[in-house]
């Protein structure tokens, strides 16, 4: 295990995460006005906020009119407070009755109302989660509203706040309220500073989350008056739902014992800074307590800043610990996982966290087939109420992991704790499962799966099988055969010993144990490079065709079967269907004759994409012939056009091409065994 410690920062030294420009405005600048304000010139008698009493608290520069942020924080600062004091003088009961219909347009209602609830006690770990979870949520919200006017929502919440759709339902002057407290670098940016982990609970004011709790219904009754005026219905997309759940399945069950150790380490370990403990015991009793979206907020942006502090420490750049100005780089995610830093210097962090821990970070995190768990909960895309605690289970695994790996040697005790080797060992051989690479392997298994069921497709007696026009005669099937068989010969020595000898190639080669035994073949993934990259994504290409085809097949063979013995074929349909099932007993071991090239190919691609370029592009010229082929079978196999012959003189055309790229080496295989 390494440990850092007497590199890294020390914890209980580090006091904040912010930057001084940062600490000033987020913690003092709204609190230099001493003036009380009174709540009723922003509120009217039936609830209503008055909004043009709040943009006057707004200000520009006289140079460019663009919002002058220092000053307009300054003004709203006594608003903020007195809005505040307002929903602390508010029952429950009060508060749902004024607002909750105001919150409807967010399509979660239920996350404001306990915000309201969160105010009512100003614990700072809560208010900040809440903050978290509002800020989210309204960005969705927001976003809907966007689809009403435009289309290709912006990712980025300032983009959308500075987008002039916004502007013409609620008004510009609203919108720069907004970008007062997130969305701009030069305000307060309460949404980045909190999910990219810089603010610690004590940093974030109770007031600024009660007002944008004020601002948010606000923007409900604006909206309200602008559906009614444009007879428009808000739309709300629907929240990403993890599916294949058992692929995120990384790490054992959490138990009790195991979360109390971790509750343990989290105390102790140097990856952990001391300001930040809160939302580490937050997060560890939400997920207790089942609230498993509550307790991924809150971890996620911790293990952000304990790899920053990794990040800092391993490449010497320690100033990037702290919150960056408007005109600088933040470090969060994704410069910590980046190859090379912002100088072009390679990142040392892989070289301290190993691959196991880069794929797992890249597979949660940032590969776009992954769950990409931070991007879809701080963009509001999941619902809250219903987050899967298998994720939450993964994710706090892992952190524990990272606990125990980054501490001191006289927590050894801890490290080789009987409870948690199992997490650690699944942490040591962790492989990426959503890097293109990875889907590759999953498709091409899939595929052969596929494939073999073949088999049990129900079939009329042979003699009623006619030959097919496309292989005349026993000659030209024996030549059909042997092709295959040649070229399996020429792989061989690229394949496990244990298939390399037999009187039958086709049956005894062309196997799902074969794959599943290549496809087991550990392959580096971390920062695949371009050229890599481009094969694979038309070796996946090819896979999913040739899955589409046995798709086909499957389907076509067992309705032809059912409407012969049914005898409703006709004269033409019937005499199709026997050369179908003909067919199809050729095609199967050239479709999984290119799964296995597709398998080689993909478990020595790094080595074939170092050759020189003209090397690499005859390859990839030759894979793409081989996906024009799949494409073309797609189309010949497909029940509207149903062209066996053709089929089979295709295939012919292209096991001879197959045979002369083998035959001339430029299959550039390197399998190493």
């Amino acid at each position: 295990m390494i440990c850092l410690r007497k590199t890294m920062a020390l914890p209980d030294s580090v006091t904040t995460c912010l930057s001084q420009p940062v600490h000033y405005v987020i913690c003092k600048l709204g609190f230099e006005k001493k003036d009380t304000y009174d709540i009723n010139n922003v509120l009217s008698g039936n609830g209503e906020v008055c909004w043009q009493a709040v943009t006057e608290h707004v200000c520009y520069l006289e140079s460019d009119q663009s919002v002058d942020y220092i000053k307009s924080i300054r003004l709203l600062g006594p608003v903020c407070e007195s809005v505040n004091l307002y929903f602390k003088s508010l029952t429950k009961e009060q508060f749902v009755i004024q607002y909750a219909s105001w919150f409807q347009w967010t399509n979660c209602t239920e996350v404001f109302l306990e915000v309201f609830d969160v105010l009512q006690y100003t614990q700072a770990t809560e208010v900040a989660l809440g903050l978290m979870k509002l800020t989210s949520c309204l960005e969705r919200a927001l976003g809907d509203v966007y689809l009403l006017k435009g289309n290709d929502c912006p990712f980025l919440l300032r983009d959308l706040l500075a987008s002039e759709q916004l502007a013409d339902v609620f008004g510009q002057a609203v919108m720069n309220v907004l970008r007062v407290f997130i969305g701009s670098p030069h305000g307060l940016n309460l949404r980045n500073v909190l999910w990219h982990g810089f603010a610690s609970p004590q940093e974030i004011p109770a007031k600024y989350c009660a007002m944008l709790l004020f601002l948010t219904a606000g923007l409900g009754q604006l909206l309200q008056t602008y559906l009614l005026q444009t007879e428009g219905v808000l739309v709300h997309r629907p929240y990403v739902i993890f599916i294949s759940l058992e692929e995120l399945d990384a790490f054992p069950d959490l138990n009790d014992e195991i979360l109390s150790i971790a509750e343990e380490l989290v105390k102790l370990s140097s990856f952990v800074l001391k300001i930040m403990l809160p939302f580490w015991i937050a997060a560890l009793t939400a997920f207790r307590q089942n609230r498993y979206a509550d307790s991924v907020i809150l971890l996620l942006p911790q293990l952000e800043v304990g790899l920053r502090l990794l990040f800092t420490t391993t490449n010497k750049c320690p100033n990037r610990l702290l919150t960056a100005e408007s005109s600088a780089f933040y470090t969060t995610f994704d410069e910590i996982l980046a190859k090379h830093l912002d100088n072009e210097e390679v990142n040392q962090l892989p070289v301290v966290l190993e691959d196991p821990a880069m794929d797992f970070l890249w597979d949660f995190l940032n590969h776009q087939e992954g769950p990409r768990i931070r991007d879809r909960l701080s963009h509001g895309e999941i619902n809250l109420e219903t987050f899967p605690r298998e994720v939450a289970n993964q994710i706090i695994g892992f952190a524990i992991t990272i606990l125990c790996r980054f501490s001191d040697e006289d927590m050894k005790s801890f490290k080789e704790h009987m409870v948690l080797k199992p997490l650690m060992n699944c942490a040591s051989c962790y492989r990426s499962r959503f890097h293109p690479i990875s889907r590759l392997k999953k498709q091409v298994l899939e595929c052969m799966k596929s494939i073999h069921l073949w088999l049990e497709l129900p079939t009329v007696p042979e003699e009623q099988v006619e030959k097919n026009k496309g292989l005349e005669g026993n000659a030209e099937v024996n030549t059909f055969i042997l092709t295959i068989s040649e070229i399996i010969s020429q792989l061989q020595h690229y394949m496990p010993q244990n298939f390399c000898s037999s009187d039958d190639p086709i049956n005894s080669v062309l196997t799902e144990r074969l794959l599943v035994e290549l496809c087991d073949t550990r392959i580096c993934t971390l920062y695949s490079p371009r050229p890599v990259l481009e094969v694979v994504a038309v070796l996946r290409k090819i896979s999913a065709q040739c899955h589409q085809v046995s798709q086909q097949v499957i389907a076509g063979a067992g309705l032809r079967y059912t409407q012969w013995v049914n005898k409703t074929l006709r004269s033409r349909q019937r005499h199709n269907y026997r050369r179908m099932l003909n067919s199809i007993k050729f095609l199967s071991p050239v479709l999984r004759l290119i799964l296995l090239l597709i398998t080689l190919e993909l478990v020595s691609v790094h080595s074939v994409c170092k050759k020189n370029p003209f090397d690499y592009q005859q390859y990839l010229k030759f894979l793409k012939s081989v996906l024009q082929y799949t494409e073309n079978l797609v189309t010949y196999t497909s029940p509207e056009k149903n062209k066996w012959d053709e089929t089979m003189e295709l295939t012919k055309k292209t096991l001879i091409e197959i045979k002369k790229i083998s035959d001339r080496k430029l299959m550039l295989m390197n399998l190493a065994m």
